[in-house]
């Protein structure tokens, strides 16, 4: 199958399931802001691998076990849903995992801050001597 074109099913696929995820009347799953950050399907439409978020989870393990219990018991009504929002000929089997990247980021982007508060500016000479570069 052309890359181009799996590319585009990952693409409606992720579409798809950002707005099926927003039907599940499973609590923990409704309660939670679950965001679908990517999707990765197989070349022969068999399995797809699907990447989520949790919007205010910031390192809540029990909330992000109850959200990932909640995906899982919702899948057949998630994949039916896709295979009626998709016209594919087949629908693949979802595997849902989920995706730190964002806290990681932000992880990151605190730290790279705290080292610039850090940082002292170079002293500059006071002396009133101006570098002509000679």
């Amino acid at each position: 199958m052309a890359n181009y074109r799996r590319d585009r099913i990952n693409d409606e696929t992720q579409k798809a399931l950002s707005l099926i995820v927003r039907e599940i009347k499973d609590p923990r799953v409704a309660s939670a802001f679950v965001s679908i950050t990517g999707a990765e399907v197989s070349g022969d439409l068999k399995y797809a691998k699907i990447y989520y978020s949790i919007l205010g989870a910031d390192g809540d393990k029990e909330k992000e076990k109850e959200v990932a219990r909640g995906l899982k018991s919702g899948s057949g009504f998630i994949r039916r849903r896709l295979a009626q929002e998709l016209d594919l000929r087949q629908t693949p089997e979802l595997t849902f995992c989920p995706d730190h990247s964002m806290a990681n980021g932000a992880h990151i982007s605190s730290l790279l801050h705290s080292l610039q508060k850090q940082e002292k500016p170079l002293d500059t000479p006071d002396d009133g001597e101006k570098d002509d570069g000679n």
